[in-house]
């Protein structure tokens, strides 16, 4: 059983940071890939970046240059660094960490960037 905890969304300014972290309980085995997923009202969830605790990132273009993930692996946490927010990057981010095959979920974190 994993547990996946979120947390450092919030509302800010088009222009503006914000980091996400996610805190990983339970059992958790390597390999494991965590990321960071969206999903605006009306659309799917998509992926936004992962990186797996051998340090390979992935980036979907839409983020790739103004968002940066990177992860304590002592700590089970993944962080989510977001700069230069626009309104289009608004939405629930989820936390997700793969594993044997499994996919764990968070519960998700509003992320609103007003205009």
């Amino acid at each position: 059983q994993v547990q996946l905890v979120e947390s450092g969304g919030g509302l800010v300014q088009a222009g503006g940071s914000l980091r996400l972290s996610c805190a990983a309980s339970g059992s958790i085995f390597s390999p494991n890939t965590m990321g960071w997923y969206r999903q605006a009202p009306g659309k799917q969830r998509e992926l936004v970046a992962t990186t797996t605790n051998f340090g390979y990132t992935n980036y979907a273009a839409s983020v790739k240059g103004r968002f940066t993930i990177s992860r304590d692996n002592a700590k089970d946490t993944v962080y989510l660094q977001m700069n230069s927010l626009k309104p289009e990057d608004t939405a629930v981010y989820y936390c997700k960490l793969a594993q044997r095959g499994t996919d764990n979920w968070g519960r998700g974190t509003q992320v609103t960037v007003s205009s």
